[in-house]
């Protein structure tokens, strides 16, 4: 490895992971790869591991981390969730920089997550866990009758969530979860049960350095009630300057403090409540809907680079993006496309999606399922079949183009 060309380890770059693969080389860097499991998730977009410097796959911690020593790494860093207690874990052991591992659980388990909160003094949600359905469904009748949130305990994408009202749907809820595999190929031994936030939801983007912050984003969810669950319909820039994100920002740093983050990129979900933010979750990855391009034109930096700086160039990070807030320079959302429609994909239509592609305020276009795979009604953010970013000056244009981006979809995926 030469000095001007730092090597960096990325731990399950699945999905946005790719991105931080792109920022890390812009700043001359080489790129390895470490799997923390043996077979590859297949509920996201896999890295392309021939491209890399080197992949790894991860064995006992000692051996592992006699191996990526041998890479000489500048730091290892989560691509992707599953891959942030191994990143904690390899960075500690080698001596790099790290957000170690005291508090690594609990940035991957919700109910840890949540206690470690509380401790700090701050407002979230009253919770139980369980093994156990009648014990969950106990609590919950212990809670008086208001509603209840029943969910996995290391999941994502509002993958297993559910807002139960009464006992049988706390059952019924908690009977999906239990033994079921998450999308980061886990099964759900338990099941975490906790009092419903009543109120509006926000997403909070951060990049922290040695402690120092930059807000990479806020947006506002726009969610649609299909069956027990919210599913995200929609996240909508909030202006840095609404009042309402300078209380969500100063939460979430409180929040990163009592979870122990001091670097590299994290992703809350906060909401507002009548008395105030409450967190529903944080990852200690990039937002899983970031765009470099998107976020460029629409707060003038990314979180990526953002990520890479401060992980390998922590000087620059200081003087460009310690202590600073995006800015809002477009109107703009990520459009979570629904469907109701359910089969397997026979094929995917180029035509169509190229005039989605070409719609004026569309930046890009993910398409999740391919042939082969089975289209569902969607419940989650997993099973919302294309995910839209859409940016624009004009308020009035964007709910144009979103309506043409709906019917549109509906011929983007041909069925067996």
């Amino acid at each position: 490895m030469r000095a001007d060309h730092p090597l960096v380890v990325l731990v399950d770059a699945y999905g946005t992971g790719r991105h931080l693969r792109a920022a890390f080389a812009g700043l001359g860097a080489e790129i390895a790869h470490l799997s923390s499991r043996p077979e590859p998730l297949t509920s996201m977009k896999a890295p392309d591991l021939d491209t890399y410097a080197a992949a790894l796959v991860a064995t006992d911690p000692v051996e592992t981390a006699r191996r990526v020593a041998a890479l000489r790494p500048a730091a290892v860093v989560a691509g992707q969730e599953p891959g942030v207690p191994l990143a904690d874990l390899m960075s500690e052991m080698l001596g790099l920089p790290t957000n170690g591992t005291a508090l690594s659980a609990a940035r991957r388990d919700k109910y840890r997550m949540i206690e470690a909160v509380r401790k700090a003094g701050l407002r979230c949600a009253r919770q139980f866990r369980s093994d156990d359905i009648d014990a969950v469904a106990a609590w919950a009748r212990e809670q008086g009758g208001r509603p209840v949130v029943v969910k996995p305990l290391a999941d994502a994408g509002s993958q297993g969530v559910s807002i139960c009202t009464d006992p049988a749907g706390v059952r019924a809820a908690a009977e999906a979860i239990l033994g079921a595999v998450t999308m980061y190929g886990e099964t759900n031994a338990e099941v975490l049960a906790q009092s419903y936030l009543s109120g509006t939801e926000y997403i909070v983007d951060t990049v922290s350095c040695r402690g120092e912050r930059y807000n990479a984003g806020v947006w506002r969810y726009d969610k649609r009630r299909r069956g027990a669950r919210n599913v995200p319909h929609r996240a909508l820039l909030v202006a840095p300057d609404d009042p309402v994100a300078a209380e969500l920002i100063a939460y979430t740093h409180e929040v990163l403090d009592a979870l122990g983050i001091e670097f590299g990129a994290a992703h809350a979900e906060v909401m507002m409540t009548a008395d105030g933010p409450a967190l529903v979750e944080i990852g200690a990855r990039m937002n899983g809907t970031m765009n470099p391009d998107f976020d460029a034109e629409s707060f003038g930096a990314d979180q990526a680079r953002a990520c890479a700086l401060a992980w390998l160039r922590p000087d620059a990070f200081a003087e460009e993006f310690a202590g600073r807030t995006y800015r809002k320079l477009r109107e703009g959302f990520v459009y979570h496309v629904a469907t109701d429609r359910s089969g397997v994909v026979e094929s995917v239509d180029a035509t169509a999606l190229a005039r989605i592609d070409g719609i004026e305020s569309v930046r890009a276009v993910t398409v999740k399922p391919g042939p082969g795979d089975r289209l569902r009604p969607t419940v989650d953010l997993p099973s919302s079949p294309l995910t839209v970013h859409m940016a624009h000056a004009d308020a009035a244009a964007l709910a144009r183009d979103q309506a043409m981006v709906l019917e549109l979809s509906q011929g983007v995926f041909r069925l067996a």
